[in-house]
């Protein structure tokens, strides 16, 4: 919660307190002493609140926007002017006191998103000449050493240089127990450490690290204004035009004022104001507990009515964690120094096959160097200078628009061989097909109930977008269910793929689900796009419009139930809500209900909503 934020919830409390002390002080004179003194003090509590409330409600009106507010400064001025002054007084408190329950609602359903906001780290303990020094987390550069304390944050992305580390991962991942990463895996920024202090060695800036990415993502969400928020507005318009049309009518037939300031009073305020974006911000809130940062509103509105569903393949219906299986080269290449070269060059890539190649052979002892000159097609390959040698890797379509001629055959001379979940690198050496590096992958344990679970929940096409052969792709697809396959899919034919969908009315909207730098453009073109196990913060995690934190593929299948629940749950405050109201404005036209007793009943139907709206968290 901002400082502004905390401001504006002392001041609805401090003006509720006050107003419902004047009430009951009012009251007292009322009974006891001198009914004038009442009304005096009454009427002071209601100009105390009619003056701020005219302030916002002109400002409003000013840039074109229409709201129920302009219905309780009108029961007000209404109360003021017929000697309602009682009256008058409720609905001031009324609206104070919504003001407070609304702040507190808010601050209650953001509590997820904010507590990943104050947990952003800030400085870091960085190795600097055999001493350590503290440093703003911003001027850590990529391959500072830096360490990390017992309870601290995590400040970076980085590789774990100590024997192990404990670590406290439910910030992110939701997941309650503490886990150990062994020495040269990966450890992200924002988890804490729960164990003994360990040395990190830094793999990305602090901007680019992973929870920097989140931040940005949950600070969209809280600026973010939902589209459901507006079509509540557009109610606003018609429910304002609808109360005042009753007013009239009800004051032209009985020629009693009264009974169009009591229909004003029970319409004050409207819950279309309170109920969706409380609902909403709940959804959010909830959906980051359960390890999802969706960036507001609008995303979860178009989650909630999501038709279709591309799926990347690597790392999203597989685990995404390949090793290598085996190194193949050609006549007279030594095994061990084509995989050192190709692991120096895949440094430079953020690539999931490069960040597995790289990390694996850092453990096997082997010594890397900086390669230069690096050029990277994503999704295609890597080109660069390694230790004076021109060093190619890739698909072999890419080798071959390099100008590295590579044909089936020549690939079939080494004897390799990919099946499910394996990739093939072809690597070249100054022009020349040197050999080829075999890594494997395993689809996801879950991912063969994934696309009946998606079914279930009104998807009516789950497709598989994948740059790999279309055996491989075939064999995938038909173990994991999916309704449609593209194989040998370049980034450029994945957007186009995304685009074909978004042509049809009704495969829309269009979810695209991946976790690589090739997944980016077709991600950040779809209805809604979801980054997938952000190891990192690739350009998959910036393009997204909801992260998933936690490689599990079973989150997918929660947001979706998430953000359908919550828009119902939004829709079902704001129509019970209006209902409601309605019908005890047909009771105070007909005489029924007097305007103090409706300002009170309005006072429960905002709470009931208000309380029903944060169902939503946990849903």
């Amino acid at each position: 919660m901002t400082p502004t934020d905390l401001l504006d919830k002392d001041r609805h409390f401090l003006l509720s307190l006050s107003i419902f002390a004047a009430i009951v002080v009012g009251g007292a004179f009322s009974i006891s002493w001198n009914g004038s003194v009442a009304d005096l003090i009454w009427a002071v509590a209601i100009v105390v609140s009619i003056i701020p409330l005219t302030m916002s409600t002109t400002r409003s009106l000013l840039k074109g926007d229409v709201g129920v507010d302009v219905i309780a400064l009108l029961a007000m001025a209404g109360a003021l002017a017929l000697g309602e002054y009682l009256a008058g007084a409720v609905v001031a408190l009324m609206m104070s006191g919504g003001g407070a329950l609304e702040a507190y609602a808010d601050q209650r359903a953001r509590r997820e998103l904010t507590m990943l906001l104050e947990r952003a780290p800030r400085a870091a303990h960085r190795y600097q000449n055999d001493a350590l020094e503290q440093v703003d987390v911003e001027e850590v550069e990529v391959g500072d050493l830096v360490l990390v304390r017992t309870g601290e944050v995590v400040p970076i992305d980085g590789t774990i240089e100590s024997d192990g580390a404990m670590l406290d991962e439910s910030t992110l991942t939701g997941e309650p127990l503490p886990v150990l990463r062994h020495q040269r895996e990966s450890a992200r920024s924002g988890i804490v450490n729960a164990g003994s202090p360990f040395d990190l060695r830094a793999t990305h800036r602090a901007e680019d690290s992973t929870y920097s990415a989140l931040v940005s993502i949950v600070q969209a969400a809280e600026r973010e204004r939902p589209p459901f928020t507006r079509m509540a507005d557009r109610y606003a318009v018609f429910f304002l035009s609808f109360t005042v049309f009753l007013c009239g009518v009800a004051w032209l037939v009985s020629g009693d004022p009264v009974r169009a300031l009591a229909v004003l009073v029970v319409a004050t305020p409207c819950p279309l104001i309170l109920a969706a974006p409380i609902a909403i911000v709940a959804g959010l809130s909830r959906a980051a507990n359960r390890g999802v940062i969706v960036k507001g509103g609008g995303t979860m509105e178009q989650l909630a009515n999501a038709r279709t569903m591309l799926l990347d393949k690597t790392g999203t219906l597989t685990l995404g964690t390949p090793e290598i299986e085996s190194v193949e080269t050609m006549e007279g290449t030594d095994p061990d120094e084509l995989l050192r070269l190709a692991a120096s060059l895949e440094q430079a890539s953020a690539h999931v096959l490069a960040e597995a190649m790289v990390r694996q052979v850092a453990i096997r002892g082997v010594l890397l160097e900086s390669p230069s000159g690096v050029e990277e097609e994503p999704g295609g390959g890597i080109d660069g200078l390694v230790g004076g040698y021109r060093v190619t890797l890739g698909s072999r379509r890419y080798l071959n628009a390099t100008g590295i001629p590579v044909d089936h055959e020549g690939l079939d001379r080494l004897e390799v061989t990919s099946g499910l979940g394996q990739a093939r690198i072809a690597v070249a050496v100054d022009g020349k097909l040197a050999g080829v590096i075999l890594m494997g992958d395993r689809l996801r344990d879950d991912a063969p109930t994934l696309v009946q679970d998606l079914h279930s929940e009104g998807l009516t096409e789950v497709a598989m977008l994948t740059g790999d052969r279309a055996e491989i792709a075939e064999e995938v697809g038909k173990l994991a269910g999916l309704d449609r396959i593209y194989s040998d899919q370049s980034p450029e034919d994945k957007l186009d793929v995304v685009r074909e969908f978004l042509g049809r009315p009704e495969a829309r909207p269009v979810v695209m689900v991946g976790d690589g730098v090739n997944d980016a453009p077709a991600i950040a073109s779809a209805d809604v796009g979801i980054a997938l196990g952000a190891a990192g913060a690739t350009v998959s995690s910036q393009t997204a419009d909801a992260v998933i934190v936690v490689n599990r593929i079973d989150r997918l299948l929660d947001v979706l139930k998430i953000s359908r629940r919550t828009m119902r749950i939004a829709r079902q405050s704001v129509l019970a809500g209006m209902g409601l109201s309605i019908a005890a404005m047909f009771f105070a036209a007909a005489g029924f209900i007097e305007p103090v007793q409706g300002a009170l009943l309005q006072e429960v139907i905002d709470v009931a909503v208000i309380l029903n709206a944060l169902r939503a968290l946990k849903a």
